[in-house]
């Protein structure tokens, strides 16, 4: 009797047979990951991929921690597509765009006549879901009031539309994101303790882009191959020499800020260089040679003085002390986020003449 082979070991195991013959072709997963835009190098994402390959096949919550901009739904998405869930909905809910007085409704549906406007039955996002997964996309902002009827659905399985009394089960996996600390909204009191540990089963952390610049290459790449087939336009090449000098720019706007400068530069080139504009007066001018045409290269940076380079290594700091409370030393410490001795850090503090937060 031959053995029932899933869709997923048939993939691996042909990815093994292709991969034995012809080693220099990439996984298929990760082709795959590519297609969804979880494109790099780093270890950094490297360690989120293989969080993603160990928590997808369970149904464990998920919360998926970054800065804005960094990639969380990408995550949630490549989480369920390696999911049982998979053949279900994926539905997304951005908790920070509900009006306060919709969050029920939203999450839970509501009867005709139950307020004011609803006109008919409607089923909630919960129900949607039903079968699936649930992201919660900016958990953090849900009021706190309502964050009861929140962790009820999920200990219990279970909740009532709005103005029915009628108890409905539900089966739902959850992947929630923030880009806020939830500890220490628990500990500000706007976030309850036993809801931050029903989500916190399965952290992920999305590093911001600053922390893993061994990706802007693969990342700029991709968009702008993503972006000329958009256009329908020929297909773009930059050697990776270019590529290094979008790194000297720290995209506080993460994956978000380089997917967007590198759009408007595909759509305005036109056939001509492509132009990055960056803030603060930095700018980079790129002659893009076509695939198979000689490299003719012009780029130009805007030139920063020594004032403003200390004005803007002074806000780096200050940010990374903030987020980090305080602390330089340590797992999570200042020194860690920027990829620095801890002595390092120290001796550029007291340089800048800044004072560490208490």
């Amino acid at each position: 009797m031959d053995p029932v082979i899933t869709p997923l070991e048939g993939t691996a195991r042909l990815d093994t047979r292709l991969r034995r013959v012809h080693p220099q072709i990439p996984s298929i997963a990760r082709l795959e990951r590519e297609v969804q835009g979880l494109v790099g190098q780093s270890r950094t994402l490297r360690v989120i991929l293989r969080q993603i390959d160990l928590v997808a096949p369970t149904d464990a919550t998920v919360l998926i921690l970054g800065e804005s901009g960094t990639g969380k739904e990408l995550v949630a998405r490549e989480i369920h597509k390696q999911s049982r869930r998979r053949d279900q909905p994926l539905v997304r809910v951005n908790c920070a765009s509900i009006p306060r007085e919709l969050y029920e409704s939203e999450f839970f549906g509501h009867v005709k006549g139950a307020f004011t406007g609803a006109m008919k039955d409607r089923a909630g996002r919960f129900e949607s879901a039903d079968g699936g997964t649930l992201f919660l996309d900016e958990v953090g902002e849900i009021p706190l009031e309502l964050q009861s009827k929140l962790l009820r659905v999920l200990q219990e399985g279970e909740y009532e539309r709005v103005g029915e009394e009628t108890i409905r089960r539900v089966d739902v996996r959850i992947i929630a994101a923030t880009n806020r600390d939830l500890m220490k909204e628990v500990e500000a009191g706007r976030f309850r303790r036993d809801l931050y540990y029903r989500l916190n089963v399965y952290p992920i952390e999305v590093a911001p882009l600053r922390r893993r610049m061994e990706d802007v290459p693969s990342l700029a790449r991709y968009f702008i191959d993503q972006a000329s087939r958009s256009l329908n336009g020929p297909r773009l090449a930059l050697r990776d020499d270019q590529l290094a000098i979008l790194q000297q720019y720290d995209w506080p706007g993460n994956v978000r800020e380089l997917q967007n400068v590198i759009n408007r530069a595909v759509i305005v080139s036109q056939g001509r260089p492509l132009q990055f504009d960056l803030p603060r007066g930095k700018s980079l001018s790129l002659e893009t040679p076509r695939l198979g045409q000689p490299n003719r290269v012009r780029y130009q940076i805007g030139i920063m003085t020594d004032e403003v380079m200390r004005e803007r290594e002074r806000t780096n700091l200050i940010v990374a002390l903030e987020r980090s409370h305080g602390r330089i030393y340590g797992p999570g410490g200042a020194a860690e986020r920027l990829g620095v001795k801890p002595t390092t850090l120290v001796s550029r503090i007291k340089k800048l003449g800044l004072t560490k937060p208490k």
